[in-house]
């Protein structure tokens, strides 16, 4: 079954995750020092958030799917519209291991189909390939941008 994802970078985190808890009665269900995570039963909804540099507002949108067969449906629906697609297959981001796919809308706005698979400890796998800490999202700047292989991410976009 499918659950709607929304993704928003926020300027405070702690003040956030305050207003959040109150506007959904309820506490993340995961939560760190830059990053918390809502799964919402009513409505369906994966909701984060996380401070890690973005410009604060909605970072990225999607789908999360509990099965590989989901997932393949939803790139069947992304590949009938003809949309440029990213692919990435055991990707680290935000707390999380997941195979996903990414488009961009004609609007610009990153939109992620993917299917978690395991939790991991670290944001995104830990540091960035130049040392420094793995920066907000995994989102390709566009659908078109070629992944790296050392994090799974897209030169210069910083990760989920």
């Amino acid at each position: 079954m499918k659950r709607f994802h929304v993704h928003i970078a926020v300027a405070n985190l702690e003040d956030s995750i305050r207003f959040y808890s109150a506007l959904f009665h309820a506490q993340p269900t995961v939560q760190k020092t830059d990053y918390a995570k809502w799964m919402l039963e009513d409505p369906r909804l994966n909701f984060a958030i996380s401070s890690r540099g973005g410009a604060a507002g909605i970072d990225h949108l999607g789908f999360q799917v509990d099965s590989e067969e989901e997932l393949a449906q939803l790139q069947h629906q992304l590949q009938a519209a003809d949309i440029s697609m990213v692919t990435q297959t055991g990707t680290a981001c935000c707390y999380a291991e997941s195979n996903k796919h990414w488009v961009t809308d004609p609007s610009g706005l990153a939109w992620e189909s993917y299917q978690t698979l395991a939790s991991i400890p670290t944001f995104n796998g830990g540091e960035s390939a130049s040392g420094e800490p793995a920066s907000a999202c995994c989102a390709p700047k566009t659908a078109t941008v070629k992944i790296t292989p050392k994090n799974n991410c897209a030169p210069g976009s910083g990760c989920c």
